[in-house]
């Protein structure tokens, strides 16, 4: 019977996004580059991207940065066969400072598999489980301390700028409203339920669940995403040697057009793709996730 940190680390499985493209990227490459090379995986997760790459690479190294310390030990496992190949540093990326330029540098911006169906990290609405939404669950304030230390005003700003939700007002006065009355929401199905019961009842049951851009919302500010996202493409080029190459994975407008306008606007970059990659139709039938998925490369200038 496997221990408890045994059976966390074995739940850390997770399809990387757009691996074929991410592979494509890296055979193609400069030959020099690609002699004892570096890479660093910005958001290592479970180590799906790297992996792939370490095994077609023979030659590369991989230093893996997350701030999630079950995904920091699930990669420690996966990758553990290639040895002094790998570095693991638990991290958030804006943090880090590289001891040697990188060929290339990868991003990828989602919430993994893991962290959205495991419950106690309260990342979803389908799965009941505690509002923390917490990438590093060591440190920071929860989803349910947020909502109880703003204010309704605060709160509905949160919920438009960052979900772009058209109800946040009323979303927001309900929340404010249920925590005076009700006390605190006993989790993530109570605060999806709360937030449904805000939209028109024919638009309760569409495509898209009525909660989604509040959790992603809320999770943003949580974790402060926008603002760390602005100071890594800062930066990351700095992190490049020249000819190496950045390739952010986005999940979101927020995310993309600050990636858009960094690469266009940075004048150590220039554009590989003009238009973002997309998960083709056969893997976003594989994995529905990649569906809103959007790779930006760009290329570190001499």
């Amino acid at each position: 019977m496997p221990d408890q940190s045994t059976q966390k680390d074995l739940r850390f499985q997770h399809l990387p996004v757009m691996a074929d493209e991410i592979l494509d990227l890296v055979k193609n490459l400069p030959e020099k580059l690609l002699n004892e090379g570096l890479i660093i995986d910005a958001t290592l997760g479970a180590a799906g991207h790297c992996s792939l790459i370490l095994e077609a690479h023979p030659n590369l190294r991989v230093i893996g940065l997350d701030q999630d310390p079950t995904a920091c030990a699930a990669a420690a496992k996966r990758l553990e066969h290639f040895g002094s190949r790998v570095k693991i540093i638990k991290t958030n990326f804006a943090d880090f400072i590289p001891p040697d330029k990188a060929i290339l540098v990868l991003a990828d911006l989602g919430v993994s598999s893991p962290q959205l169906d495991v419950a106690d990290r309260g990342f979803s609405f389908r799965l009941n489980g505690p509002l923390d939404m917490r990438m590093n669950p060591e440190q920071g304030i929860t989803a349910g301390e947020l909502i109880k230390n703003l204010n309704e005003a605060e709160l509905a700003k949160i919920i438009y700028t960052y979900g772009e939700e058209r109800y946040s007002r009323k979303i927001a006065r309900r929340i404010k409203t249920d925590l005076l009355e009700l006390g605190p929401y006993k989790g993530t199905s109570d605060l999806a339920y709360a937030i449904a019961g805000c939209y028109p009842p024919k638009q309760r049951h569409g495509r898209i669940h009525p909660a989604t851009r509040t959790f992603q919302a809320l999770r943003i500010e949580v974790n402060n995403e926008l603002e760390v996202l602005n100071h890594f493409l800062i930066q990351s080029p700095n992190w490049l040697k020249e000819g190496g190459v950045l390739s952010i994975i986005s999940f979101h407008s927020l995310e993309d057009r600050r990636v858009k306008q960094a690469f266009l606007n940075d004048e150590r970059l220039e554009r590989i793709t003009r238009k973002p990659l997309q998960a083709s139709s056969a893997e976003t039938s594989k994995n529905p996730r990649s569906r809103s998925a959007k790779c930006r490369i760009a290329r570190r200038k001499g």
